[in-house]
């Protein structure tokens, strides 16, 4: 295995509502960022993976656009994902393994207020004889999910309203959160359900933002970065796509990518300094604490997805966010989770280290 690591992170702020920006007006100052970072041009990348997700867009093969941004011409060698962009980055992560190049970007958009009714969207990705037919609003699966939780003991009321309140007090130090204030406790407490036990600040707040993360193998990142964020180990598994055929209180999937990424890195999710990790909704947080057997790590100092989430870059954004505390100095290990479909169905672990394997 070769030895690769994040040597540069960039991303937008991720703003609230639709700018009318394309994919490439938002992308471009994000890519040049990540390259300038790390004192490369385009001609230097090898690689270029990337995520989008076509319901958002409202059209077929809506990546294309984002191609004007990073210049198709002359020919690059080019892949693209449809889903969260974290997939991208595991691509490009195994593509850098098979020794035909040396430096990878991986980039997502997210421009999730495009959509006028996600809830006539995000149904198409469920059962579709018994469940797509119902078409049931997506927070009320999370509110099933969160119930569960609830009735196993396993969380509080209380303790998702301290989750949101920690994160959106941790998100007005990072530049690229969305504004959220810093209300208390009993404020959170006191607003109205959207699905029971979830309130409206257990839901994440879709926005529009882009990220980019450049890869790079050996001696090459040692050259592109005073301290690269190594990749030790990333895995990705997924449950069945019908909520009720398996037990929502718990994560199989998270428990096993945790499992599987551990015994590549050689350390375990337990021994992480900090973990971001892709909460779409409050819940979800203390739901993978367990199932990931995450110990001492600090959570989500970025403020996480319940300051902001661009959709389908919102994994990405936790493994820069990981990434930017090691090459930072701030910490020697990292954690970075992803998730993809309704109730954490499919999830990915990205373990990294301040030194290599």
């Amino acid at each position: 295995m070769r030895d690769v690591a994040v040597v540069s992170f960039a991303q937008s702020p991720c703003l609230p509502a639709n700018r009318g920006d394309d994919m490439a007006e938002i992308l471009l100052p994000v890519l040049r960022e990540g390259l300038a970072a790390a004192g490369l041009g385009r001609d230097d990348v090898d690689f270029f993976a990337s995520g989008s997700h076509d319901f958002f867009e409202g059209r077929t093969f809506s990546y294309i656009e984002s191609l004007d941004a990073v210049g198709a011409w002359p020919p690059i060698s080019e892949s693209h994902v449809e889903m969260d962009a974290a997939w991208a980055f595991a691509e490009a992560w195994a593509w850098l393994q098979l020794g035909e190049g040396d430096v990878a970007l991986v980039y997502g958009i997210g421009r999730g207020s495009l959509p006028a009714d996600l809830d006539q969207i995000m149904p198409a990705q469920l059962d579709p004889y018994l469940l797509a037919p119902l078409r049931p609003h997506r927070d009320a699966l999370a509110g099933l999910q969160a119930a569960a939780l609830v009735d196993a003991g396993l969380t509080s009321e209380r303790h998702l309203a301290e989750v949101v309140a920690r994160c959106l007090a941790a998100a007005t130090a990072n530049p690229a959160a969305q504004k959220s204030g810093r209300p208390s406790v009993a404020e959170l407490l006191a607003a109205p359900y959207v699905a029971t036990p979830l309130r409206a600040h257990d839901v994440s707040p879709v926005g529009d933002a882009a990220a980019v993360v450049v890869l790079a193998a050996g001696q090459t990142a040692r050259r592109l970065a005073d301290r690269p964020a190594w990749v030790r180990g990333v895995d990705h598994r997924m449950d069945t796509h019908y909520p009720g055929a398996r037990d929502l209180a718990c994560s199989g999937s998270a428990h096993l990518a945790a499992a599987r990424a551990a015994e590549l890195a050689g350390f375990t999710a337990a021994e992480a300094d900090v973990a971001e990790l892709h909460t779409e909704y409050s819940h979800q947080e203390p739901l993978l604490v367990t199932a990931l057997g995450l110990g001492k790590a600090e959570i989500n100092p970025s403020g996480g997805p319940l300051a902001g989430r661009p959709a389908t870059a919102t994994g990405l954004v936790r493994i820069g966010e990981a990434a930017r505390r090691i090459m930072a100095g701030s910490a020697e290990r990292a954690l970075a989770h992803a998730t993809n479909g309704p109730a954490l169905q499919h999830n990915l672990v990205c373990l990294l280290a301040s030194e290599p394997a």
